[in-house]
């Protein structure tokens, strides 16, 4: 019999989304002097709880492959192949790796491939097929139906929730499918760019947090033998009772009413909550516990604590002061999912009520992963935001979070944020300290009274420009690095970063700051870009774009947009309660 399993495979298959990920060796141009090039669209095929198989594309003039599969505290596993594919075994249990493959042809060899982060499948249990036997889950746990051979999705039939009295609670139309473009690793995004024009439909979510944000989501996936099914935001009521009903020709097994019954825990105690993919927690994902958390008080304080573990989702809350997010590790808690200007347009804006299946969104959700509304003293703690929205030019805008939030307080530690354009958009008072931003577009941005980063690394994964200032008033801080360095990914080149850019939109301003910061060559010489004039076109010591004590590499070469400032200039931006005052 084929089994039916309510429970969360985590993670369930490439982390970053199955996107094309930068080299962790190689860089530079994609063909050495073996004329050979490195492979490319290298995809993660299929995950076990022991296996991970890829493919790539043949390279013209190689005879065989070499490839290696690495993981922090494991062994190094590599090998040859002569054929386009590989199947890795006697792999440790949900264990992350990195996978790199590179051509050869007798002693030549190409350069690595892009890596592929993939991690193993986690051991499910089974609750039994006795229908009696009512399994218990998180209020946002995914149901999971494993079977006995690799199922394949079909292209119509409903997935149905019920609750006891017989109520439909959620309903999954694989028709809708066909709005969906699916990505390498099963991740579904928008065929048409979603605006507040766009029809609600099942492949689309409402993200409540006060107001409902309309998302692009990914509501089935297939791993392995198993069939993930990711129900709506706040489809479940804690302490409910529900069955699911699930027609043959969604993967091939139907699930009649009464043969898949289950509960949901009651609802947590207390304000300090806990996500773990896994389900052993109060919730299985960070938008689950995000929901919940506004309904305990505005100010009242809330932490949720994450497990390690990667959360593909995106995400929204409003309306929530006093929240600190914090997860187990910076590295091993990741929040990873592609959103992009191409999926959904905007910033990010939310509605008053929930549409009904087949009207019209009413908002633009927006570009970014996570949306933060109106929201003080939120804190972010050891944990990596990483927007995979991936193309090979980089364009186009893809914030990991924005910070809508004027006069409030946000504050990042110990994080990773990475994007490619427009990684982190805020406006309000920001501390972030001891924490990495990359990206190569503008991908500092936005319209604070002052930002701050201290200790920071500001990571360039291609050339571009830093900073875009937006600042409201002459005499507000805007952008401050304190103590930063600016470093870069292999293969960027000198020269290929500018400090900032203006918008030119000369009824805001362009306060940039770097005091004490280490540079790397990728800084261009002149510094600040001239492409539009900032304003104010003369820097002065409390406006416009300023500069002290750079190390690292020459400041000479600085064009007249920006500033040497005076250490006494420089006094007002040299520390945390100088800059923001608290």
């Amino acid at each position: 019999m084929k089994k039916i399993l309510f429970a969360l495979i985590a993670p369930l298959a490439v982390l970053a989304c199955g996107q094309k990920d930068n080299p962790s060796g190689g860089g530079g141009s994609d063909e050495p002097a073996s004329g050979l090039a490195k492979p490319t669209n290298v995809v993660m095929t299929e995950a076990t709880e022991s296996t991970l198989s890829f493919s790539w594309d043949a390279v013209s003039g190689a005879d065989s492959y070499g490839y290696k599969l690495t993981a922090s505290g494991q062994k190094t596993v590599t090998g040859t192949v002569t054929v386009t594919s590989v199947k890795v075994e006697g792999l440790k249990e949900a264990t992350e790796y990195s996978f790199q493959v590179l051509a050869m042809a007798g002693d030549k060899k190409s350069l690595y491939s892009n890596a592929v982060k993939a991690k193993t499948a986690s051991s499910t249990v089974d609750p039994g097929d006795d229908p009696g036997d009512l399994p218990t889950i998180c209020v946002d746990q995914p149901l999971v139906f494993s079977l006995n051979t690799t199922p394949k999705l079909g292209t119509s039939g409903l997935i149905q929730v019920f609750d006891a009295s017989g109520k439909l609670v959620d309903k999954i139309d694989m028709a809708d499918m066909a709005k969906m473009t699916v990505l390498s690793d099963g991740t579904m995004v928008p065929k048409e760019q979603m605006n507040q024009e766009t029809v609600l439909h099942t492949f689309l979510d409402m993200l409540h947090s006060t107001r409902y944000r309309p998302v692009h989501y990914t509501p089935i996936r297939v791993s392995g033998n198993n069939v993930i099914i990711k129900l709506h935001n706040e489809a479940l009521t804690f302490g409910g009772s529900y069955y699911v009903t699930v027609d043959e020709s969604v993967f091939g097994l139907a699930i009649e009413k009464g043969k898949a019954p289950f509960t949901v825990k009651a609802k947590p105690s207390g304000n300090t909550l806990s996500v773990n993919p896994d389900g052993t927690a109060d919730f299985c994902t960070l938008q689950g516990a995000l929901s919940y958390a506004t309904t305990l008080g505005k100010d009242t304080a809330v932490t949720i604590e994450l497990a390690n573990g990667t959360y593909q989702e995106l995400l929204y809350v409003r309306d929530k002061n006093n929240l600190t997010i914090k997860g187990a590790s910076r590295e091993g808690t990741v929040i990873a999912y592609p959103n992009n200007e191409s999926y959904s347009t905007g910033s990010g804006a939310a509605i008053a009520s929930k549409p009904a299946l087949g009207a019209k969104v009413g908002a633009m959700g927006g570009r970014c992963l996570f949306l933060v509304e109106s929201c003080n003293n939120l804190v972010l703690e050891d944990l990596t935001i990483e927007n995979t929205f991936w193309a090979d030019d980089h364009k186009g805008q893809a914030e990991t979070i924005y910070f809508n939030a004027d006069n409030k307080r946000l504050t990042i530690e110990n994080c990773s944020l990475i994007s490619w354009q427009d990684t982190f958009l805020c406006k309000g008072e920001v501390w972030v300290h001891n924490s990495l931003i990359a990206g190569h577009v503008d991908y500092i941005w936005g319209y604070p009274k002052v930002c701050l980063f201290e200790d920071c690394e500001i990571r360039s994964r291609a050339g571009g420009y830093i900073v875009q200032a937006r600042v409201n008033n002459a005499t507000d801080k805007g952008f401050v690095f304190l103590n930063c360095k600016l470093t870069a990914e292999a293969g960027v080149a000198n020269g290929s970063m500018y400090l900032a850019r203006s918008g030119g939109d000369t009824s805001k301003y362009d306060n940039v700051t770097f005091v004490n910061c280490e540079m790397s060559p990728v800084i261009a010489p002149a510094g600040w870009h001239t492409g539009k004039t900032p304003t104010p076109a003369e820097p002065t010591a409390v406006s416009g774009w300023k500069e002290y004590g750079t190390t690292g590499v020459s400041t000479s070469s600085r064009n007249s947009y920006g500033k040497q400032l005076t250490a006494a200039e420089a006094e007002p931006f040299s520390s945390k309660q100088a800059v923001l005052g608290w």
